[in-house]
């Protein structure tokens, strides 16, 4: 149970395994996920350690798998996910899966090739088929080819030709045909036209459907063109801009007999691949759909291997080369079942000599492990992300569990919105396991069902705060009624466009209600803010004060822990008191007000003649005499506050100077004298003395070890500490008052939302206003849950995260340490495979 409130003690041992058991030894450390190794070669390139080849080939291997895995995505086929994992393979088992990586590889691809060549084929032939098509309709327009050419002769010889050569014989055309791609037609037929100057004809055709690229698979849309032309020089330069446009020429014979017989042969030859093309996607979707079967578990055999070998590359060998020397940090308590796996490694890989797990002295601190379970992770989450605890420090954790959730629900305190929160949290949790086998890779759902629980409680506990608050969506429960009765007639209401309710009359039983505020209060639309702002606002300090000086009292735990008199003495001691003697005597005037005035005291008790607790409280700071509020009042709450409020600023001020000057010069003296008396006759050392009079755990820990610092850096350091707390007493209480500002503007925004759009439907009569309330209501738990839920819930969540890093977490927490990463294979599955390196 001491593991929950600090890290878990860590051994830092030396592990001896036999050459031919290292590598079942460690998959069962894998599988333990209990040790974390240490790199015992920083120096040696990983380009020239030991089992390099072998991590190679899992980089191979995985490669390989990709592919397969890019492809079978690509088909669409569902793999096969048991959410089981299988045990690392042995060595011997990496060839047999090399071998079949290979094959199912070269396979695919062979399969993939020759499928992408009858796609190209089947693409050429279907242009031909649309190009036959289109330019029998061009032809036919012109009724015939040879009255196209004499037209196209006409249109195409120039007048310097007719002067020229009047008396030359009939002239002859030629025409290319092809397909070019749609959007690039207009650039192409601009460019035909500047080319060759006029001197060609260009007829095009859309191709309706679109074609599939064989080599992305994607749809293009392309277009028919067949372009007329005169002489040999005309058909050079259509050519050349044909290719520069990645026009693709296909032969188009002039008779129109010729053109039909090749269509028909392209028909025929297009049904016969489509044939082909059929049975290749059906061979190609079975090798897939067998993949598939195994894809997953593949993965996670290939990256145990890698994970493996990666591992033993930190490992050392010994001058015999035949045992494997490893460092490594384990959990105190686990030392037995990390054994137990050893052996179990040795015997699965038959070796006869048992391992050697011995464990070290160091002075190094040692990494933190702090054991969670799915409740206490997300958690544990919260305080690592400020930083990770020190070694043995105490653990903030099992305390936020019941104040982050809280103060939450403080600042987002309704029932209605509460049990919203609850319900999607509570369907997490229930459906867990089915939504984490879905494994997104949605960022923003992964941190909501990583905090599943975390949102499960501040539903909960707001849903608590909202019935003290009795607000729900802005309105009240009358479940007790109300302890008022009020004798308002109509002319009272009528007249008066605000009431207030008073207590003083004989409107207010004099009892308090049995549970949370009184519903009459919702009604109370003038000083229902008033009443609620200097409640939540009192609360608001009341709750601040109690968590800081829990915070400071955490900080005695670890002084005493880590053996550190000195902050115990000189730091912990004045800051409980300066934090008691200013800030929980503020409390306690709050209590003292409470109880000793009311509207319906006797003279001079009376709410009037009550003091202000801020006003006291800064007349008590400046050493000055409160005024009485009234004439008749009293300037304070009970016999002798006077002496006892100057007695406690001056304990307050005595405070300061022992927090910044005690522990430097309890220092200073101790290492005068150590020098004095130990340095002449053992030869000790300035860091030896520091750490003579400083005490600490066996590993350093959390404890403050000053042995290489110059006292002007001590000093430095315990004065900014010390006006860091002074000044952040002040700030950090006033701090807590968001608590009261974001409760405030949360139930505000309830109501405006409910009075500006909630109420418009309901005050609609009829069937038409059954409809108009359906739309209204609608829009309106869009709003809700949009603005008041999700964007409130998460400022109040921010707001509280601050309240515990700065106000409450910076009392006591110091989080200097380092995680512990212990090699697990749960975690490098999780993480994709990818192996972090420990040192």
């Amino acid at each position: 149970m001491g593991s929950l409130f600090r890290s878990e003690e860590m051994a830092l041992c030396q592990l001896f395994l036999q050459s031919e058991a290292a590598y079942a030894c460690v998959s069962e450390l894998g599988e333990l996920g209990l040790v974390q190794f240490r790199d015992l070669n920083p120096d040696v390139n990983a380009f020239q350690r030991k089992f390099v080849n072998e991590v190679r080939r899992c980089d191979e291997m995985e490669r390989k798998l990709r592919y397969l895995e890019k492809e079978i995505k690509k088909d669409g086929i569902p793999m096969l996910d048991t959410g089981e994992s299988p045990e690392a393979p042995q060595p011997r088992e990496m060839i047999d899966l090399e071998a079949t990586f290979e094959k199912l590889e070269n396979e695919l691809r062979e399969v993939n090739q020759n499928a992408e060549a009858l796609k190209r084929n089947f693409l050429e032939l279907t242009e031909l088929k649309h190009i036959l098509r289109k330019t029998q309709v061009f032809f036919d327009e012109e009724g015939g080819l040879n009255h196209t050419t004499e037209s196209m002769t006409r249109a195409l010889i120039t007048d310097e030709v007719r002067t020229a050569g009047a008396s030359m014989g009939p002239v002859q055309l030629g025409f290319v045909a092809g397909v070019i791609s749609r959007e690039k037609l207009p650039a192409f037929e601009r460019m035909l036209w500047r080319a060759c100057r006029g001197n060609v004809f260009l007829r095009q055709a859309m191709i309706e459907s679109p074609l599939e690229d064989p080599t992305n698979g994607d749809q293009v849309y392309k277009s028919v063109f067949i372009i007329f032309f005169q002489g040999d020089q005309l058909k050079t330069r259509v050519k050349k801009i044909c290719e520069g446009f990645r026009a693709t020429l296909y032969p188009c014979p002039e008779a129109p007999a010729d053109r039909r017989e090749m269509a028909m042969g392209v028909m025929t030859r297009i049904e016969d691949l489509n044939t082909v093309l059929g049975q290749t996607q059906d061979h190609r979707h079975r090798v897939l759909v067998a993949a598939a079967k195994n894809l997953k578990n593949w993965f996670v055999k290939v990256r145990k291997i890698k994970a493996i070998y990666h591992t033993l590359n930190l490992f050392n060998l010994d001058v015999t080369q035949k045992c494997l020397i490893a460092e490594c940090w384990v959990p105190l308590l686990d030392i037995e079942t990390i054994q137990l796996a050893l052996r179990r490694g040795t015997e699965r890989s038959g070796s006869s000599v048992p391992p050697i797990l011995n464990r070290m002295q160091t002075f190094e601190n040692p990494p933190t492990y702090n054991r969670t379970n799915k409740f206490t992770k997300a958690f544990q989450a919260l305080i690592d992300a400020y930083g990770v605890a020190s070694y043995r420090e105490m653990n903030p954790a099992p305390y936020t569990i019941i104040t982050f959730p809280f103060l939450f629900a403080v600042m987002f305190g309704d029932l209605g919105h509460g049990a919203i929160m609850a319900l999607f949290g509570l369907w997490m949790i229930r459906k867990e396991k089915g939504l984490a086998a879905q494994k997104t890779d949605n960022e923003i759902w992964n941190i909501f069902f990583g905090g599943r629980y975390i949102i499960f409680l501040m539903g909960v506990f707001s849903m608590y705060t909202g019935l003290i608050y009795n607000d729900i969506f802005s309105k009240s429960l009358n479940i007790f009624g109300s302890h008022w009765h009020l004798s308002y007639n109509k002319s009272t209401v009528w007249n008066n466009k605000y009431l207030q309710l008073s207590p003083a009359t004989s409107d207010y039983e004099g009892t308090p209600y049995p549970f949370g505020m009184d519903p009459i209060w919702q009604v109370a639309s003038s000083n229902k803010i008033v009443f609620q702002n200097a409640y939540k606002m009192k609360i608001s300090i009341i709750f601040g004060v109690l968590h800081m000086i829990f915070g400071v009292i955490m900080s005695w735990h670890n002084h005493t822990y880590f053996r550190n008199r000195l902050s115990l003495l000189y730091e912990f001691i004045p800051q409980l008191l300066f934090l008691v003697v200013l800030f929980f005597y503020l409390v306690l005037l709050m209590f003292i007000k409470w109880n000793r005035y009311a509207a319906t005291n006797e003279f001079p008790m009376t709410e009037a003649c009550a003091p202000s607790i801020l006003i006291t409280f800064i007349d008590m700071v400046l050493f000055k005499k409160s005024k009485p509020p009234g004439l008749h009042c009293n300037t304070y709450m009970f016999a002798g506050q006077s002496f006892f409020q100057t007695v406690f600023v001056l304990i307050a001020l005595a405070c300061i100077p022992v927090m910044l000057l005690g522990k430097p010069i309890k220092i200073m003296q101790a290492r005068k004298l150590a020098n004095e008396e130990v340095q002449p006759i053992t030869g000790a050392s300035d860091a030896e003395v520091g750490g003579m009079s400083n005490g600490g755990g066996s590993h350093g820990g959390g404890g403050e070890h000053h042995d290489e610092e110059e006292m002007s850096e001590i000093f430095i350091h315990q004065g900014i500490h010390t006006i860091e707390y002074v000044l952040g007493s002040v700030s950090h209480t006033a701090s807590y008052l968001r608590l009261w500002a974001l409760s405030l503007a949360h139930a505000q925004l309830a109501e405006v939302l409910w009075s500006m759009v909630l109420s418009l439907g309901l005050n609609k009569e009829g069937w038409l206003g059954g409809i108009f309330l359906t739309v209204v209501f609608a829009f309106w738990a869009v709003l809700t849950v949009g603005i008041l839920v999700l964007m409130e819930g998460l400022s109040a969540f921010l707001h509280t995260l601050r309240l515990h890093w700065v106000e409450f977490q910076s009392k006591f927490y110091m989080g200097h340490g380092y995680a512990f990463q212990p090699f697990s294979f749960d975690t490098i599955i999780e993480n994709g495979g990818a192996v972090t390196e420990t040192e």
